[in-house]
């Protein structure tokens, strides 16, 4: 899998894919994670990508021909199978849209900046707004980073055991059950019997009946 992150702070996203499983994907050639700096696609002075918007108003907004070089630059290279734009306004990002960018072969995410990009951006190129929550950020490429760390440890080969990502919360509308490890018992605070047992089956419908009571009391709105 190919990402293309377009972004104005691509030194904002060195951190995140420089560490833990995006890191050791990168490395083992599961998932290339490519940042284009905006900037070098403006025919403005000083680097210009933003101005101020028609009609009035508060804030600027990220101009459609930088937009459009950087786009179409890369689209020469590959086709892409999703145009993302990160956008508070978005559809909101969830698990099963996770599991269904992580099928994908090249996609391409744009980071917004200010009040926003120039809507013709949208109405031409972005075939999908993703929204990580009902709150703003400085820009997009904190979202870019959460999207991107949730589907690429889904691409097989991310880590070790691919079934452990399977079970995470929310792969089947249910949060996930408990989880202990060893001492079994520390300060009197003794690991549920069931646990212990050895009767994987018991264990497995034990685990279930926690996940369903969980998500019940947590997230009800899940069931």
């Amino acid at each position: 899998m190919r990402i293309d992150i377009i972004t104005v702070l691509p030194e904002l996203l060195d951190s995140p894919f420089s560490h833990s499983i995006v890191k050791r994907a990168r490395e083992k050639g599961v998932v290339e994670i490519h940042t284009h700096q905006l900037r070098n696609f403006t025919p403005f002075k000083h680097g210009q990508i933003d101005d101020y918007p028609f009609g009035g108003g508060a804030g600027m907004v990220m101009m459609v021909e930088p937009l459009v070089n950087c786009i179409e630059s890369l689209q020469k290279e590959r086709k892409y199978d999703e145009v993302i734009f990160l956008t508070p306004d978005g559809e909101t990002f969830d698990q099963p849209m996770a599991n269904r960018l992580s099928t994908l072969k090249n996609i391409l995410l744009i980071c917004g900046h200010y009040k926003g990009i120039d809507d013709r951006v949208r109405e031409h190129f972005v075939t999908k707004e993703i929204s990580i929550g009902d709150y703003v950020l400085s820009g997009g490429e904190l979202a870019a980073a959460v999207v991107c760390d949730s589907i690429v440890r889904l691409i097989p080969g991310s880590i070790g055991d691919e079934m452990s990502a399977l079970t995470d919360s929310f792969q089947d509308n249910l949060l996930a059950p408990p989880v202990y490890t060893r001492p079994a018992e520390f300060r009197g605070w003794k690991v549920p019997d069931i646990l212990l047992s050895g009767h994987q089956k018991n264990i497995e419908n034990w685990r279930h009946q926690q996940s369903l009571e969980r998500t019940q009391n947590r997230r009800p709105d899940l069931l």
